[in-house]
């Protein structure tokens, strides 16, 4: 646990964590906790039990704002995207009037990058600290869209160049982690929208209007999100799609080599006929002369196939 008093962007250590109960002369205190030191802040800030057992039994949970008499829990996700897999990290924030306490249990990259805002912004409250932090995470759901939106493009294009079995797994898995991610959107973005709109008093009226900028965002993305949703149906249309011409391709040539061969089995079964007398059957070139008319047959057909695009 990192407790720092903030003072126009300015971080000071704090080493003695009961001094940070009572509010500073000029800034607002910010308490960076992992979840075992919730038992220490409990009793100091006078944290709601409930909150604080939301905290402790709950690691994936949906986002939501509580309100309280001294402070307000909210409860956003974090994302992360590996190219692979899409990760969600529960940050559980306690907003007070002097201060403001972030509870983990990951890192999440949203904090890390906070710092330098906080310092060129010169913050010095904690509801704007609050605001930026939301606007990071908001930001970084805009970068993840940017990156997914991507891998669906390029899907298509592997799709549409070369067909593979594994490229269906892909789509299962991408629509899944869309269908999941759209629904934990949803109550996100009632969070930014409480935000913007209730009236609350730990949030400065001048504040609700750039909240409600986040909460332009969020719809935005939330919009993508659902539009990814049709792509990934699109996607799937154009792997089967790909996969029956793919098929027709192959019979395709199947046929045409059959059609070739059709002509020579008749001449060849001609000259497996158990008949005395067959046209050519003693002459001494009848075998190269056989054989030489079935070659011609063949590559005939075969460039009038060619021709007609058959082949």
């Amino acid at each position: 646990m990192k407790a720092r008093l903030v003072q126009d962007g300015i971080f000071t250590l704090v080493e003695d964590i009961t001094q940070t109960a009572n509010p500073p002369q000029h800034g607002f205190y910010w308490i960076d906790a992992d979840v075992e030191d919730l038992e220490l802040l409990q009793p100091l800030f006078h944290l709601h039990e409930l909150a604080i057992e939301d905290v402790l039994t709950e690691e994936e949970q949906r986002p939501k704002i509580e309100l309280y008499d001294t402070n307000y829990f909210i409860v956003v996700n974090s994302i992360r995207f590996d190219d692979a897999e899409i990760f969600l990290r529960a940050l559980n924030i306690f907003l007070g009037k002097h201060y403001i306490i972030t509870v983990t249990r990951q890192k999440i990259n949203e904090i890390r990058a906070l710092k330098p805002v906080l310092w060129e912004e010169e913050v010095t409250a904690p509801d704007r600290f609050l605001y930026h932090l939301m606007d990071l995470i908001v930001d970084n759901y805009t970068n993840v869209a940017d990156r997914i939106e991507a891998k669906i493009e390029k899907l298509e294009e592997d799709i549409l160049m070369n067909t593979k079995k594994s490229h269906l797994n892909e789509i299962i898995g991408l629509r899944s982690e869309i269908l999941w991610l759209k629904k934990v959107l949803v109550p996100q973005k009632e969070v930014i929208n409480t935000l913007n709109k209730k009236e609350l008093k730990l949030i400065s009226e001048p504040l609700k209007k750039y909240f409600g900028d986040i909460y332009e965002n969020a719809v935005k993305i939330s919009e993508t999100f659902e539009t990814f949703r049709d792509l990934m149906g699109n996607l799937r249309e154009a792997y089967q799609s790909s996969l029956s011409n793919r098929a027709n391709e192959i019979m395709r040539v199947f046929t045409a080599l059959t059609t070739i061969f059709m002509p020579l089995t008749f001449i060849t079964g001609v000259y497996g006929m158990n008949f005395e007398y067959v046209p050519g059957m003693h002459w001494h070139y009848g075998g190269v002369v056989a054989l030489v008319f079935m070659v011609i047959v063949g590559v005939s057909m075969f460039v009038l196939f060619r021709k007609k695009d058959w082949l």
